[in-house]
């Protein structure tokens, strides 16, 4: 049997699955999470779902290459194919923000507070953040990753609730102690940056701009905590 050795940002998934888990992987594609988690004997069960039918033969391909011919493939739109009953822990990663809070918002169960959700989203993660937080949901914990000269955060959430201010929603719900904190929020910093002057030479809208600033120096205040909190480390 290969050996199939997961990348920084799956590894990271992984390492945060509880052991035993009834696991449901969402938007799968290659199923290499779920398939090394079978390998590994970390869950018990393991449902792999893609909404597209190439992604989801490839997820086949690489149970069979491995010898993870358990896994439960299913072709669906999202949290559509899997029912509350079968599952305890549910990870979808790999996605936008955006995309995430609607397969969550399609799937109200995900809220009650019996299982552990494991987000990972590629781009718009204030939009995933501010959903949880309007939506009943607590980002139990977060961490930074990275993966190919990305920074990625992975979020650990449940039922619960949470505020976060505006400098949480952009930098982190729980990032203080990241070792990538800073980097995170300066790389965030810089992109807003740039808006604004794109949107100064468009002349674009006062306010759009002055929103944008807004969040910047959120960032800034919560970039001077990170480093208050790396000297106690230190």
């Amino acid at each position: 049997m290969r050996d199939l050795e997961l990348t920084p940002r799956l590894q990271l998934l992984a390492d945060w699955v509880p052991l035993g888990s009834r696991l449901a992987d969402v938007g799968t594609d290659h199923a290499y999470l779920p398939v090394w988690l079978r390998l590994h004997g970390r869950v018990v069960s393991a449902i792999a779902c893609d909404l597209r039918k190439g992604p989801l033969e490839r997820a086949r391909e690489t149970g069979e290459i491995y010898g993870a011919r358990d896994v439960d493939f299913r072709l669906g739109d999202g949290l559509a194919v899997v029912s509350p009953e079968e599952v305890d822990t549910v990870v979808i990663a790999g996605m936008g923000g955006e995309n995430i809070a609607s397969i969550l918002a399609r799937a109200s169960w995900t809220a009650g507070g019996r299982h552990t959700l494991l987000l990972q989203p590629q781009t718009r993660a204030e939009t995933l953040r501010a959903f949880l937080a309007e939506n009943g949901y607590m980002i139990r914990r977060e961490a930074l990753v990275e993966d190919r000269g990305t920074i990625y955060p992975v979020m650990e959430a449940g039922g619960g609730e949470m505020s976060l201010t505006l400098g949480q929603l952009y930098g982190g719900a729980a990032l203080l102690h990241d070792p990538l904190g800073e980097r995170y929020m300066i790389e965030k910093i810089v992109r807003l940056q740039t808006a604004v002057a794109g949107t100064n030479r468009s002349g674009g809208s006062r306010e759009k701009g002055d929103g944008l600033r807004e969040i910047i120096t959120a960032l800034l205040s919560m970039r001077e905590e990170w480093r208050r909190a790396k000297s106690w480390r230190d």
